[in-house]
């Protein structure tokens, strides 16, 4: 019975670390939402029989030996699929691999993933209890932006990956993520801050953890910080004291 306490008062703790590292002051409290399913309206890719985890791996192997953009491309030395729980409720969703994250083949584990990390923590959530993915599974030459190009090829198993683990919610993470999701051009000023959908699931569409780390301005931090506690209501997840 000690377990919901011990929990709280490890999100408190957490909530107030991140919260001081976005520079935001204090934390606006909204009504909770009520959470939301996304099975009644998503696709199921796995077959029948087989767990998601299995889905998931089956997905990844077609990936590498038959992604159109990967396959092709000489800039990195290896995939970057995901990793995270395959029944997550939440799933997160970046740009591209980097250099970190092309030497471990592991989503957001530089700089940018470390921010990431303290975001999810502060949620009362570790990261093994969601799903971090790519738009792009390989490293662009240069760490460069995905291209529309390029999200067109790679971005088909990104979907794929996400019927699968039929997430609750989805947080993306830039522009190129928001806009292959939502199938638009928009910048990511006018898309943040705001519910949007995809195939029946709730996305809310936030800045990059890089983006954030080059303009760490108390505006944007309290921007980004907003935009997950709207996250936080509509999955119910507790709330600090």
């Amino acid at each position: 019975m000690a377990a919901e306490p011990d929990r709280a008062a490890r999100g408190a703790r957490q909530l107030i670390e991140t919260s001081r590292l976005l520079g935001v002051d204090a934390v606006p409290i909204a009504p909770q939402a009520p959470t939301t399913t996304a099975s009644a309206q998503t696709r199921d890719t796995t077959v029948p029989g087989l767990s998601k985890q299995a889905g998931l791996d089956a997905v990844r192997e077609r990936h590498d030996n038959e992604c159109p953009h990967c396959t092709a491309a000489t800039s990195h030395t290896r995939t970057v699929f995901g990793e995270g729980a395959p029944d997550a409720r939440l799933m997160f969703i970046g740009e591209a691999p980097g250099a970190e994250e092309d030497r471990t083949g592991r989503p957001f584990v530089g700089r940018a993933g470390q921010l990431l990390d303290k975001i999810i923590g502060a949620m009362g959530l570790r990261r093994e209890d969601v799903y971090i993915a790519n738009v792009l599974k390989s490293r662009p030459p240069n760490n460069a932006t995905p291209t529309v190009a390029e999200a067109a090829l790679c971005g088909p198993y990104l979907l794929e990956q996400v019927r699968i683990i039929e997430p609750e919610v989805i947080v993306t993470l830039g522009k190129p993520a928001a806009n292959l999701l939502l199938n638009t051009t928009e910048a990511m000023g006018r898309l943040r801050g705001e519910w949007h959908e995809y195939d029946g699931i709730p996305v809310m569409p936030t800045y990059h953890p890089a983006y954030l780390l080059r303009s760490y301005t108390p505006e944007n931090r309290a921007k980004v910080w907003a935009d997950m506690q709207q996250v936080i209501d509509r999955l119910g997840l507790p709330k600090p004291a």
